[in-house]
């Protein structure tokens, strides 16, 4: 990807894309429930995938993982069901990372010949292809059947007497057996057992996980001995880091295009600056992105863990949401990205992800268009990467029951399930979203306009940015609590957008500083046409540091109004 286009990454659920079963019940099983397959990724569905703005696109839950379905037929070990959440399991919970997972496959046997098929078709539709990459932690039962020769499991040569030894792949609680919080026995006939104990995912270094852990994974050990104030062993380099080294280059070499890396902040910055150049010496344009929440880490991850982009989820996402839910002034977005210190061009923007609650959820918005002021925000005020999360586009409310997963706002990754606006949108697979409601379509057209807008405008994917806020704070015809106002540029090319994220339109005066003229070597224009990009209507405004420009903006609305000079 040329540093000319801007990410528009599109987060699907792999298993959940292609599953039409309108009648799913809770907790059903992959029988009762069905399950979408790689192979629902046909050419038509990533041409279709590409029209809405995407340049790359984020394969989630390929990697093979903890699951209560029976493979034993194809050689794959079961897991007991004590320690899968939900009948699908997550796929944040590996077992293992030499494998693609079974539920996704067609033809079980053929499961990695047809992720490399996918790969060749994705690329072949102009996408490229993000998977993840889960480090910090594995299955409980973790075993891999697939690893190439002459390497040795993970754990395999560990010594369970040790809570701690830079040379062991997991943490120990010796002479203890797991006696977890939560029902150890599931569905099977007899409890699960673990001695000795191994550590939970979620650095939880005692036999007794509760239901809010991780308890179905255990932590991986990178060197760092947690339970004796963080001591770090990393010479010699410990053997955890050359097992995950030889996973990133296994799967780099499918000719995947980027790893979107778990909780890259629970493992120590020393593994990614010794990890990363290495995988990028040998595939030179491999994307890195980590899912990094302390802010006092960014730095750290990107400069020395030599991440290309993290995620802005304590910044930009927390604070678009309040400001979508009213509990926080617009201002607040000027002081988001104030805060990340000239990084703003390295952050991931989202406003859905699997992790998060839909927009459209009782639980977030309630209303799809509430959160359009957002997403022009979140889509064109940097150069940097912008995140959807498949079903956002169509208003998705994520308020199902599914099973394991509650009635929470969030599409679950846990069960075995069908997502009702991708289901409709497919329509059986010719994508002539017939089955849509008239707003779900209008919505769709207005997040392709917004996202087609970032590549096909060099203003937005490779101009200058410069915030309005501080010259409109108590302005006459500018409410700066509910109103964010911006300008893009690039050579003679000036953009003016305007988000009302008010339930009332908003007939606005916006003051342009003089330092705007000088900074972006703006002219003065009493008069000037410009185009509104959301609709091809055209406008007359003025750009003008003594006179405001005048512009009219619809409740949950957002102008784009594009000047060529």
């Amino acid at each position: 990807m040329s540093e000319e286009n801007k990410l528009i990454i599109y987060q699907v659920f792999t298993r959940l894309f292609g599953n039409n079963k309108t009648d799913c019940i809770p907790n059903g099983s992959i029988a009762e429930n069905g399950c979408g397959k790689m192979s629902d990724f046909t050419s038509k569905a990533l041409s279709e995938i590409k029209k809405l703005g995407a340049t790359h696109i984020w394969y989630t839950g390929i990697i093979e993982h903890a699951t209560q379905t029976d493979y034993r037929r194809y050689n794959i070990r079961p897991d007991h069901p004590a320690i899968v959440k939900g009948k699908a399991g997550s796929p944040y919970a590996i077992k293992d990372y030499y494998d693609v997972d079974p539920d996704i496959a067609k033809d079980i046997p053929e499961r990695m010949k047809e992720f490399e098929n996918l790969v060749q078709r994705t690329h072949r539709n102009g996408l490229k292809v993000i998977i993840d990459f889960v480090p910090n932690h594995v299955a409980r039962q973790y075993h891999s059947d697939a690893q190439p020769d002459g390497t040795s499991q993970l754990g395999g040569n560990d010594d369970p007497e040790q809570a701690f030894s830079p040379y062991n792949n997991f943490y120990y609680i010796p002479r203890a057996e797991l006696q977890g919080q939560f029902d150890m026995k599931g569905t099977a006939s007899e409890p699960y057992r673990e001695y000795p104990a191994k550590a939970t995912g979620n650095n939880r270094f005692d036999a007794y996980p509760s239901p809010n852990d991780w308890y179905e994974t255990v932590k991986l050990n990178y060197g760092v001995d947690y339970q004796n104030g963080g001591g770090r062993h990393f010479s010699p380099i410990p053997d955890t880091w050359y097992k995950m080294l030889d996973i990133l280059l296994f799967w780099a070499s499918k000719h995947i295009d980027g790893f979107r890396c778990d909780m890259a902040e629970m493992v120590p910055v020393e593994f990614w600056e010794w990890a990363v150049p290495q995988v990028k010496e040998r595939y030179p344009d491999i994307l890195f992105i980590a899912e990094v929440y302390n802010p006092a880490e960014y730095k750290n991850y990107l400069f020395r863990g030599k991440f290309d982009y993290l995620y802005d989820k304590v910044g930009l996402y927390d604070t678009l949401r309040a400001v979508v839910c009213h509990n926080e002034s617009a201002t607040a977005i000027s002081r988001a990205w104030q805060s990340l210190g000239g990084i703003e061009k390295r952050m991931l923007n989202f406003l859905e992800n699997h992790d998060e609650q839909r927009i459209t959820s009782d639980f977030f918005a309630g209303n799809p268009r509430k959160a359009i002021p957002a997403l022009a925000v979140s889509a064109c005020m940097n150069t940097n990467p912008m995140m959807i999360y498949f079903g956002q586009e169509f208003g998705e409310p994520g308020m199902d029951s599914e099973g394991f997963s509650g009635r929470d706002g969030r599409t679950t990754i846990f069960d075995y399930w069908s997502v009702d606006t991708i289901r409709r949108w497919r329509n059986g697979g010719k994508f002539d979203g017939a089955l849509l409601s008239e707003s779900q379509k209008e919505l769709y057209d207005l997040y392709r306009r917004i996202l087609n807008l970032c590549n096909q405008e060099k203003a937005i994917s490779q101009g200058l940015f410069f915030d309005l806020m501080y010259a409109n704070l108590n302005g006459w015809r500018f409410n700066e609590h509910k109103q964010y106002a911006f300008f893009r540029k690039h050579g003679r090319e000036l953009l003016l957008i305007v988000a009302n994220f008010d339930h009332i339109p908003a007939d606005l005066a916006i003051n342009i500083p003089s330092h705007a003229f000088s900074y972006l070597e703006l002219p003065q224009i009493e008069q000037c046409r410009s185009i509104n990009l959301l609709n091809g209507e055209e406008e007359m405004i003025s750009l003008l540091p003594y006179k405001a420009t005048e512009t009219f903006v619809a409740e949950y609305g957002v102008k784009i109004l594009k000047v060529k000079y």
